[in-house]
């Protein structure tokens, strides 16, 4: 059995976010998101902090992530 410190430094690997399959990951699901939008009428568009909350006519909203950031 391995000390302390291997099990911590497992754990740590993994839960390391990888970037590019976080990007890619997150474009998928605004996908996906937005094929469930087809037909529906935009009422309101919120740019928040860490999100963009999109708002339909039949009052549903929408929570997109991963695309702010400081560029």
């Amino acid at each position: 059995m391995g000390t302390v410190n291997d099990r911590i430094d497992e754990l740590l690997h993994l839960i390391e976010v990888q970037p590019d399959a976080l990007r890619e990951a997150e474009f998928a699901q605004a996908q996906s998101i937005l094929e469930t939008m087809v037909g529906k009428t935009v009422t309101s568009a919120e740019l928040e902090d860490t999100r963009i909350v999109i708002t339909t006519a039949d009052g549903n909203k929408y929570f997109f992530y991963g695309f702010l950031g400081l560029d």
